[in-house]
Parts: C-alpha cells; sequence; structure tokens
C-alpha cells in the first residue's frame, strides 16, 4: 500500500489551496490529490469570479482582518489575478447609505467559465510538475483513523496527515463521515434566495462594479454576479435519501464571447436555525424537493411584473412587448410564492425594493426570478486547533466544511490547514 505525507480529498480552491502551500513549504513531500469528477470543479470552474477584500468569504468565526488579508497575499501571489476597475461608487453609496443598505467596495478578478477551465488546466499542470500525484474519477469513501488509511472507490492509500475539502456539493458526504468518525459539528446555517436576471441597461451598476456586495436589512445579500454574456444554469443535488432536486447558480463567459446584454445575481437571505430543528441541510433538501415539485422537476421561473400582481406566470407571460429578453435558463413558469417560506419571500422582496431605488429598473416586468438557489455551507465541525484539524492529524476544510463562502477564503483555508500540518507559515504579513 503506497504511503503518502498528505492526501487531499478534494480539488477545488480549498484542495489547490493546501496542495500548493504544502508543495511550496516541502517540496521533496509526497503529496496525493484525489477528485470524484472528470475534472477540477468548485467556483474556479463555475465563472471564476474572486473576491480579494474581507470580509467577502471569510465567516468572521474563523477570520479577522488581519489573518485573512495575511493569506490573501499568499492566495494572490500563486494566482496572480488581475483586478477590476471600479467607477462611480459614491452614487451608489450614498443611495444606500440613506436607506440603510450598505455597498462593500471589494478588490474582484473576474475569468468566466471559459477563462476558469483554462486556469484549472494550469494549476493542475504546475502541481503535476512540483510532484504532485493526481488521481481524477475516484470517489474518497472511508477514513481508518487508527491506520492512517483513506479508502477510495479504487484503492487504499496510507497518509501521515489527510485533508478533506469536498466543497459544497460535498455538504452530505461530509457530515456522513463527520458522523461515522464522531465529529461532533452543528448545521444550523444556509442561504436561501432567488436569482434575478435582467438586462445590463436595467442594472446599470455593473457597467461600473462587476460584482456589487449590497448587504440589506433582515440577513439579505446580493451574490454572485454575472454580466454581459452571463447564463442562469441549475445545478443538480440529491438528498441524504438519493432523491434529486436542482439550485439555480449563474455564470459568466469571458471577453471571448459574445455579449448577450443580460445580467444574473442572486439574492439570498441567511436562515440561522435554533431547537427544534436539527438540520438545516434537511431543510434545504425539503425546500429543494418542494420546488421540484411544483415545476414538475425542474426550476421555476416568474417574471416580477406577474409577481406584483400576484398571479403566476405562464408561457404567454414570457413573451409580448414588455418581455424582451428571453430567459437564459428554460425552467417551469409560475409562483415562487407557493414555494418559497412567507419571512424569506418578505425579507427578498423588500430588498428588492430597496434595490430598485439605488439602480432604478432592476424592477422591470420584464425581470425573471428564478428559483430556488440554495447555498449549504453551515457545517461547523468542531475543531480541536486553529487550522482547521478536527481529529489528530484529520483537517476539514472549504466551504463544505463551513471555512470559508469563496474561492479565495477557501483557498486560505486550505493554506492555514498546511500551517497547522508543517509548522510553517508562508509570506511575511504587509499590506494588501
Amino acid at each position: 500500500m503506497e504511503k503518502f505525507d498528505l492526501v487531499i480529498v478534494g480539488s477545488g480552491p480549498a484542495g489547490l489551496g493546501a496542495a500548493f502551500a504544502y508543495c511550496k513549504r516541502k517540496p521533496e513531500g509526497k503529496v496525493l490529490l484525489i477528485e470524484k469528477e472528470r475534472y477540477s470543479t468548485g467556483g474556479l470552474r463555475n465563472d471564476c469570479k474572486m473576491n480579494f477584500t474581507y470580509p467577502i468569504g471569510f465567516p468572521e468565526e474563523y477570520w479577522d482582518p488581519e489573518k485573512a488579508n495575511r493569506y490573501l497575499l499568499e492566495v494572490i501571489e500563486e494566482l496572480q489575478p488581475r483586478f477590476m476597475e471600479k467607477r462611480n461608487l459614491s452614487i451608489y453609496e450614498k443611495r444606500a447609505e440613506k436607506l440603510g443598505v450598505k455597498l462593500l467596495e471589494v478588490r474582484q478578478s473576474h475569468l468566466g467559465t471559459d477563462g476558469g477551465l483554462e486556469l484549472i488546466k494550469e494549476l493542475l499542470d504546475r502541481l503535476k510538475k512540483r510532484g504532485v500525484e493526481i488521481h481524477l474519477e475516484e470517489t474518497a469513501q472511508e477514513v481508518h483513523l487508527k491506520d492512517r488509511i483513506l479508502q477510495t472507490d479504487k484503492g487504499k492509500y496510507r497518509y501521515e496527515d489527510l485533508v478533506i475539502a469536498p466543497g459544497r456539493k460535498g455538504f452530505a458526504f461530509l457530515q456522513d463521515l463527520m458522523r461515522r468518525l464522531r465529529i461532533p459539528f452543528m448545521d444550523h446555517i444556509l442561504d436561501i434566495g432567488i436569482r434575478l436576471e435582467t438586462t445590463i441597461d436595467q442594472y446599470p451598476i455593473v457597467r461600473d462594479y462587476y460584482d456589487p456586495k449590497f448587504l440589506f436589512p433582515d440577513r439579505v445579500r446580493t451574490f454572485c454576479t454575472n454580466a454581459f454574456r452571463a447564463y442562469v444554469v441549475q445545478e443538480k443535488y440529491h438528498t441524504s435519501n438519493g432523491e434529486p432536486y436542482y439550485s439555480v447558480n449563474g455564470h459568466a463567459y469571458s471577453t471571448k464571447r459574445q455579449e448577450n446584454g443580460l445580467v444574473n445575481f442572486a439574492l439570498l437571505k441567511t436562515v440561522m436555525f435554533t431547537e427544534p430543528l436539527a438540520s438545516g441541510q434537511k431543510y434545504a433538501e425539503m425546500i429543494g424537493l418542494q420546488a421540484m415539485l411544483l415545476g414538475g422537476g425542474r426550476p421555476i421561473m416568474q417574471r416580477v411584473g406577474d409577481f406584483r400582481l400576484g398571479k403566476r406566470s405562464t408561457e404567454e407571460t414570457f413573451t409580448g412587448d414588455l418581455y424582451f429578453f428571453e430567459p437564459t435558463l428554460r425552467c417551469t413558469p409560475g409562483d415562487i410564492s407557493l414555494s418559497i417560506p412567507a419571512k424569506i419571500l418578505r425579507a427578498i422582496w423588500k430588498a428588492m425594493k430597496l434595490l430598485d431605488t439605488i439602480v432604478p429598473g432592476v424592477l422591470h416586468p420584464s425581470t425573471i426570478m428564478y428559483y430556488p438557489e440554495i447555498k449549504l455551507y453551515g457545517n461547523k465541525p468542531t475543531f480541536i486547533d486553529p487550522h482547521f484539524q478536527a481529529l489528530p492529524h484529520l483537517y476539514l476544510i472549504g466551504d463544505g466544511a463551513g471555512t470559508s463562502r469563496g474561492i479565495t477564503a477557501a483557498w486560505a483555508s486550505g493554506i492555514r490547514a498546511v500551517e497547522g500540518i508543517l509548522g510553517k507559515p508562508g509570506i511575511e504579513t504587509r499590506s494588501l
């Protein structure tokens, strides 16, 4: 049986961050990176939008500005991002402030889905040149703690240290693993919301600030804006019983593609559950299955004009002079208010009206609301040290483990875990 100094499960940003950090600090180390898909997945592949300003993506129970900024320097060193220009923000900031809304100014880089694929290939090639062994289409199944063995569907590997970085799609896998290994964890937070799609003329702020981060009352925020060459997509998930459901998402292509003049972004409400609800994941699954039922096996879409009139959208709603652009995701016209919980819908609709006051036009009758968009990053394992070690020699990192909410913070989580493994810090603190 082959033995490695470090085995990493998951080749998203968290897993890649751990691999690069380990190679940098211990070039002679023997590293294995395992990925269950045919290619590296996660945020780097889907639109590849990166934020380099704390607290975006950094859960504040694990991170502070000084710590996050130190790790972000190393993320920048590895990824070499091109930062996007922002203009005319004071106009929107003043409007937002009057309404009790906050507009965050964030350093951003955007490669698009096609650019993200190119970056992933480059990163994996760099790791191979550094001696990292990469296994694609191989699924982790069991961890034998006593013997330090990882069992997959293709073999067994001994490890000195093991990093599990399964991403949001690995949320359920990680929960099952934590239960089997008796790692205490909480699962009481998730984001539920909608994705809006409209024209750039009706949301012109994206010409000045590609992914504007608005924070509204009632824990609602804008998230993951895609513009100019933008499309809404659906992502397939499975419940713990194996039942499929969909969550919508968005992505955009780089400047190599022709513009379609559209923009999409999510409006998400963070929901924190208390007793007696035991599992945010179970609640998310219920929401997803309910939407599937009402949508006939697909997500639901509704024009804002119909929503305001209190009527469901139909196929006919998507034609006519008021409805001058086609949806980029073909799903079921319907009434989202039949599916989305009332308290969540009220908070999101309030945020939409505030946003329309800050950026007039976003609530044009033609704007499309897609539902549901569900983000699972509420796994909160009990760690035994500040480097995300859950058990001796076992580290849990990334969005699926609740240590991050995005590409750069996930990568930083990987670096932080490796510092715990090797006891070697990275580059010295300096100003971002």
